[in-house]
């Protein structure tokens, strides 16, 4: 599979197959990916990698405290600004509404909806779930460096065969998952990323995501 490929078929998979990852290849595809570039060479990346009982275990823990809705979230960061509006809003929504569209749940249908949102907190049925941090006082650009790095992961993964799905709502509930994984206390949790093979046959895998046009988000400046 060459880069193009791999850009054109990874996406945000919410269904996983239960067939178990090599974690050969997984330590493989880790890796490859410290070669992702980093300002001043800083690799301000770091992650646990869960699965088996330890995966379990996580999931059990969250499924607790689901029931206590908004009261028991605790993010270190917000996830998408307040004044979030125009295209960016527009992204956003039409994605959401797509996704539930793909999976029959209406804007009516809470209780359809309160299920899906639940089971990101079952990695969507994937058999690994990597939990990324770094230091808290790192910044704006090292928190660019992780993200190019997690992009480095995601398309060596589809080298491989396999699917992810990153996830900042696993940042929801730090707490809970500080209490079963041991990430440093000078760390925040940035996100989660589900890793496994995608259940093609699944509409959620395969809704449309629209992209704006090449002009909307570049500008080229020849004089």
């Amino acid at each position: 599979m060459n880069v193009s490929e791999a850009v054109a078929t990874r996406r945000s998979i919410r269904h996983f197959l239960p067939d178990p990852v090599d974690p050969v290849v997984l330590r493989r595809v880790l890796d490859k990916a410290r070669a992702a570039p980093s300002g001043g060479n800083l690799q301000p990346w770091n992650s646990h990698v869960l699965s088996g009982a330890a995966l379990a275990r996580l999931c059990e823990a969250i499924a607790a405290v689901l029931p206590l809705g908004r009261a028991a979230h605790a993010p270190e960061y917000p996830i998408y600004p307040a004044a979030l509006d125009g295209r960016y809003s527009a992204s956003r929504h039409e994605v959401g509404e797509a996704m539930y569209a793909a999976l029959g749940v209406t804007r009516e249908d809470k209780k359809g909806r309160l299920a899906q949102f639940a089971r990101n907190y079952r990695a969507f049925g994937a058999p690994m779930l990597m939990l990324v941090h770094m230091p808290r006082y790192m910044g704006p650009p090292q928190w660019a460096d992780v993200g190019m790095w997690l992009q480095t992961v995601m398309l060596l993964l589809r080298e491989e065969g396999l699917d992810s799905c990153a996830q900042e709502a696993w940042a929801v509930y730090q707490r809970e998952i500080r209490a079963c994984v041991a990430i440093p206390e000078d760390h925040i949790l940035f996100c989660g990323v589900s890793i496994g093979r995608r259940a093609a046959d699944r509409p959620v895998n395969g809704f449309p995501v629209s992209r704006v046009p090449l002009e909307e988000s570049v500008t080229f400046v020849e004089a």
